[in-house]
């Protein structure tokens, strides 16, 4: 059994290195938990993430929980959690803090795009490392690409693409069941939601009881928030950002897209740009320590529903993947999340390059243009040298994030972070 001990050493790693957004997050945790210390099998862990992109919320936060309780029960979920989202929620509050006291940061924006230049490399490798292991036949190739055009090129919406996929891999099956594995009690179920229901409400609703101002609303704004982000927090940001910016009037435009920015640079999941928004809008009602208590509230109200849904969920995969049926639409959502990776993967490294991005309509096509002049070479560059330290070299990930950092931090003082055209 793993010790607690490493189980905290190990995803406080996590934590601290887990940027890049969710393709590299999952990556990370691939190669750090199946490849490096066995702890979870092939098809355990990418059954698990098949489940956790199923889910509302932010999916590689769900699946770090996952292998947490996997490992040791409910206690290895909340370590794994917890350990997933705290250091990058301590780093995005830290720079809230900052930013509104002192405006944007482009030195800190500088350093850690020198990390993205790095982490870019790390998620291609993982994308093509992971399609070896997925995409298993011909039927699965057609279903990854397909749902890679869907997003990429239709902006279909997310959970439509994974129904399609898990429908067509249901009756696409083939073959008899086996002896299933024994359906956890329904009232074990019952029970762990009604459980984490009252842990992940009653605060929020004593909040509104006692105070009935902005962390009320505060509160209430994210937990339906959790609720709704299906596909990660790519697919909810332009609702969020038009519900804080228009109706709720928390933030301006330029404001939310330098919150993007900064969650973006940071570890953890994108999904935390929600502790920049709360915090900002608590502080314009009462200073700095307004907006740590609308961190506070934020981050209960977004992030405590995924624990709800592992726990809840999770004693389920074995015996949904051991039904032909059942666990041939998770081959399906399995191939369609390859497809997904490669579309954010493909959506990370452009921004990471190309300081300026646009849109361009081909037919029913909407694609991502950049702007050729908004190129960035110095931070291609350092994609390069972090490419062959990470796949020549062997260096050690830390240390070629560190460098990469530090990478960042000269090209700024040299003022070579800027695209060709300004």
């Amino acid at each position: 059994m793993t010790s607690l001990r490493d189980l905290f050493r190990s995803f406080g790693q996590i934590g601290l290195l887990s940027f890049g957004g969710p393709a590299a997050q999952i990556a990370l945790m691939h190669r750090m938990l199946v490849d490096d210390r066995k702890w979870l099998t092939e098809k355990e862990y990418l059954s698990a993430l098949s489940f956790c992109m199923l889910l509302p919320g932010p999916e590689a936060m769900q699946l770090a929980t996952w292998s947490g309780w996997r490992l040791r029960g409910t206690l290895g979920g909340l370590i794994a959690g917890g350990l997933f989202v705290l250091p990058g929620a301590a780093v995005v509050l830290a720079l809230s803090m900052i930013y509104a006291a002192y405006g944007t940061l482009p030195l800190v924006q500088a350093v850690f795009s020198g990390v993205q230049a790095a982490v870019a490399v790390i998620v291609i490798e993982a994308l093509l490392r992971l399609a070896k292991r997925a995409l298993k036949g011909r039927a699965a190739l057609v279903i990854a690409t397909l749902a890679f055009l869907a997003l990429f090129a239709l902006n279909a919406p997310f959970p439509v693409v994974i129904l399609i996929a898990g429908l067509w891999g249901f009756a696409a099956a083939r073959g008899e069941a086996g002896p299933l594995p024994p359906a956890p009690a329904l009232r074990g179920t019952l029970a762990t939601i009604l459980l984490w229901s009252v842990v992940w409400l009653a605060p929020l609703a004593l909040l509104w009881a006692a105070e009935g101002g902005i962390l009320a609303e505060i509160g209430a704004f994210f937990a339906k928030l959790a609720l709704l982000t299906f596909g990660g927090a790519y697919a909810v940001l332009a609702w969020m950002a038009q519900a804080v910016v228009e109706e709720k009037g928390w933030l301006t435009l330029p404001q939310m897209m330098d919150g993007l920015g900064l969650a973006e640079t940071t570890p953890g999941p994108l999904i935390l740009v929600t502790e920049f928004v709360g915090y900002m809008a608590a502080y314009r009602d009462g200073g700095w320590v307004m907006g740590m208590a609308g961190a506070a509230v934020t981050l209960w109200a977004t992030f405590v529903p995924s624990f709800l849904m592992i726990f809840a969920g999770a004693p389920w995969i074995a015996r949904i993947t051991a039904d032909p049926r059942l666990g041939g639409a998770l081959q399906a959502i399995m191939a369609a999340v390859v497809g997904v990776i490669a579309n954010l993967a493909l959506w990370f490294a452009a921004h990471v390059f190309f300081a300026r991005i646009g849109r361009a309509g081909f037919g029913p096509a909407d694609l991502i243009a950049p702007d050729l002049a908004s190129f960035r070479p110095g931070f291609a560059a350092l994609a390069l040298i972090a490419g062959w330290l990470l796949l020549r070299r062997h260096m050690p990930l830390p240390l070629v994030l560190l460098m990469a950092a530090a990478g960042g931090f000269l090209l700024h003082l040299a003022g070579l972070d800027q695209p060709l055209s300004p």
